[in-house]
């Protein structure tokens, strides 16, 4: 199904500006409640982990050699020798959406389980594509795939994940798993979409604010809109009830990546594990570069003459960190960081007017309102 970005075309810009870490937040800042629930966040986040890794592991075991134990070694579970290790396996925040939606349909959170897992094997399929169509070196603190094992591998790998998230579902034999299979085969293309959207656009001078919502709502928001119905269908919910939980999960995705948005520029590389300005680097025409050149004024143009001619430079790969450091000032001095802080807001509070459409016990509803304040506080 299709969703409605609401984005403008153009973004309200603050009349000042804001050197680096001055009255801007990276993020948007944590409301009480938000700091209230953080310790039943990482108990949502271990519950869905802990429920989804078994049965993750299982399914990449399938794998044919070498296939196996490179994708073993994307999801942290072993080192580039293969020795064991306790390596950082992601946020978890598609998992324990999964498995929070089948509580809504009356169900035990396990019946979301090969949900969580085909949405994880999805998700981790097109992080394996896009470090190496990036050219991203570096994910959750270690070399990427491409990097250690080759293209070829992370390209063979990604695909034998993605067949394994619809074997994980049809195998169930049900009626609910064949609707699952549809709403995750959709997202997918709908992923695929946006990811060639991302790429299409670091070659075009300018891209509206309309654009790259739309390219991040199918990169982002229908992997999470999946995620956040999946596990409500596997237990047998109806489709308008799965169809607002998606709703819900489309928007918190676009709130998610306005986050990341801010991360791929103003991040602390300790945390999110990649380089600093790693957005810049890339060229991508992220929320942040996308609302400051659409802003008007002095650094707004100064920034689109940058980036204009960084475009045609034989040596950007070998820009220093003040230079990039320069551009990331300009995208704040023109209000494209506050900008995309706002955005990130306003998707949160839509996510939560789809979320309080549903009939779900209150306490299920409490959970999915802490999973959507942690994806707009987030650090990494």
């Amino acid at each position: 199904m299709k969703f409605d970005q609401h984005g403008p075309a153009h973004p309200r810009t603050p009349s000042g500006t804001a050197t680096r870490g001055e009255n801007v937040p990276t993020v948007p800042q944590a409301s009480p409640a938000a700091r209230r629930t953080a310790v039943d966040v990482t108990a949502l986040l271990e519950r869905g982990r802990t429920l989804a890794t078994p049965v993750l592991r299982a399914a990449v075991d399938r794998l044919a050699p070498p296939m196996d134990t490179v994708a073993a070694y994307h999801f942290g579970w072993i080192d580039a020798q293969g020795n064991p290790t306790d390596g950082d396996g992601g946020k978890a925040v598609r998992p324990a959406l999964a498995v929070l939606s089948a509580e809504v349909a009356g169900a035990a959170p396990e019946a979301g389980v090969p949900g969580a897992v085909a949405v994880e094997l999805v998700h981790n399929f097109s992080l394996l594509h896009d470090d190496l169509m990036d050219g991203d070196e570096q994910r959750r603190h270690r070399d990427t795939v491409w990097k250690v094992h080759g293209p070829a591998q992370a390209i063979l790998v990604g695909d034998a994940l993605f067949a394994l998230a619809n074997e994980v579902l049809l195998e169930l034999g049900t009626v609910e798993a064949g609707r699952a299979t549809r709403r995750l085969t959709t997202a997918t293309r709908a992923l695929i979409d946006g990811q060639a959207q991302d790429i299409s656009y670091e070659h075009r001078d300018r891209v509206s604010v309309e654009e790259c919502l739309e390219m991040e709502g199918n990169k982002t928001g229908a992997l999470l809109a999946c995620a956040s119905s999946i596990g409500a269908v596997l237990g047998g919910a109806d489709d308008r009830t799965a169809d607002t939980l998606e709703r819900y999960g489309y928007h918190l995705g676009l709130a998610f990546q306005a986050v990341d948005d801010l991360l791929g520029i103003w991040g602390d590389p300790e945390a999110t594990g990649k380089q600093t300005w790693s957005d810049l680097r890339q060229r991508k025409k992220s929320l942040p570069v996308v609302a400051a050149l659409a802003a008007g004024g002095p650094a707004s143009e100064r920034l689109g003459e940058m980036l204009a001619a960084d475009a045609k430079s034989n040596d950007f790969e070998n820009f220093s960190e003040e230079e990039f450091a320069a551009r990331a000032a300009l995208i704040e001095e023109a209000g494209g960081r506050d900008w995309t802080a706002g955005e990130a807001r306003r998707q949160h509070t839509v996510a939560i007017e789809a979320l309080n459409s549903v009939d779900m016990p209150e306490q299920v509803r409490d959970r999915f309102t802490a999973l959507a304040d942690f994806v707009v506080v987030r650090k990494r």
